[in-house]
Order: structure tokens, then sequence, then C-alpha cells
């Protein structure tokens, strides 16, 4: 089994879902042996944002390219090619500003191509990315869940990733992290029993 794992936090060490990331990856890794990790650290080795020479490099042919384009080009393959081999994603998602991390959009611009993760066809969009697993570690400073001010953070993800095919999404949440020690202590202590006690209650 292949498992893909990012990260998006830019707080280092300090970053809650990066801690419970890794405890999802750490807890997989026991419950399957056999698994192969492959990490990405999208804070720590960013991906360029999505811009005209990205397109450009994508309809210009290898022998064609300058050195730019075949950066962003490279970048793109690398990244879409570690997503079609997962078997499944463990996704560090933290809010910032209501959404997901500008990096991690970065990620999903490289990973949303047409005709390879999904496809248009005559009945309407395709996704071809079905029998994934996703498990997104969403960590909040407040209460968003349910919330206008959560629709461009889960609620965005949900869509992309359906879009995609993906329906087997689970979540890992630790919210209300702003809200002071005793909510914090407590909404990480309910993440990691969910992680160890629910997450792989089947394996």
């Amino acid at each position: 089994m292949k498992l893909l794992h990012i990260d998006s936090s830019i707080l280092g060490d300090n970053s809650a879902s990066r801690q419970l990331s890794r405890e999802v990856v750490k807890t997989w890794q026991a419950a399957e042996p056999g698994v192969v990790v492959t990490y990405r650290d999208l804070a720590a080795d960013a991906i360029s944002h999505f811009s005209a020479t990205t397109l450009v490099a994508a309809g210009t042919a290898a022998e064609l390219r300058n050195a730019a384009q075949q950066h962003e080009a490279d970048l793109s393959a690398q990244a879409l090619a570690e997503f079609l081999a997962a078997d499944a994603v463990v996704i560090a998602a933290p809010m910032y500003n209501f959404t997901i991390p500008t990096q991690l959009k970065a990620w999903i611009d490289r990973i949303a191509v047409a005709g390879q993760t999904f496809r248009y066809t005559e009945a309407g969009p395709e996704g071809l990315c079905g029998g994934k697993k996703v498990v997104i570690v969403s960590t909040s400073g407040g209460l968003h869940v349910g919330q206008p001010t959560g629709t461009a953070h889960e609620d965005y993800l949900k869509v992309l990733f359906g879009f995609l095919g993906i329906t087997d999404i689970e979540f890992v949440r630790a919210h209300g992290l702003a809200y002071g020690d005793e909510v914090r202590t407590k909404a990480m202590s309910d993440a990691q029993a969910h992680i160890s006690e629910q997450l792989f209650a089947a394996a």
C-alpha cells in the first residue's frame, strides 16, 4: 500500500496539524506494517503557485521548453505522479483566514488535471481517482464546522476530492485551538483518540 503524507502548516513543530498528521501516519503504519510512505512538506519545500508559465509549460513540447518552463513542468509531473500512485492520502489542512493554506492550494492546482484526475463527458464531469482514501487533518483556532466561515475550508476540500471521484474522505478535527489551554488540550486529546480508536478500528 502506498500512502502520500502532505503537510502544509507554516508553524513547524508548533503546528497542531503536523502533530496530528504524523500521528495518523504512525498509527496507519502500525496497522499496516507494509505501507510505503511518501512525504511532502509544502511549507518547507513549497510548490510555486499556478501561473501563466505553468500553463505554457504544459502546452509546450519538452524539447522546446526554456528552463523556467521545464521547472514548472517537472513540479507538476512529480506532484501528479505522487498523487496518482497513492492508495491513500493524509493531508494536514489548517485553516488560515477561513480557508486552506495557499501552499496546499498550489499543490491542489497541480493534481487537479483534466484527463488525469478528472474528465468532462457528455454526461458531465467524471472523477478518475475513485478507490483512494483521503484523511484530512482539519485544525482551526475557532469553531467553523457547519458554519458559513467553514465553507472554504472543509467543504471546499470535500467538493474538490469528490470532483476527482474520491468518496472515502474522513476528517480528523482539532478545532477551537485558540479558545484557551483547556479547550486546546481537549481538542487535541479528542483528535488523538479518534485516530487511535476510530480511524483504524477496522484495521
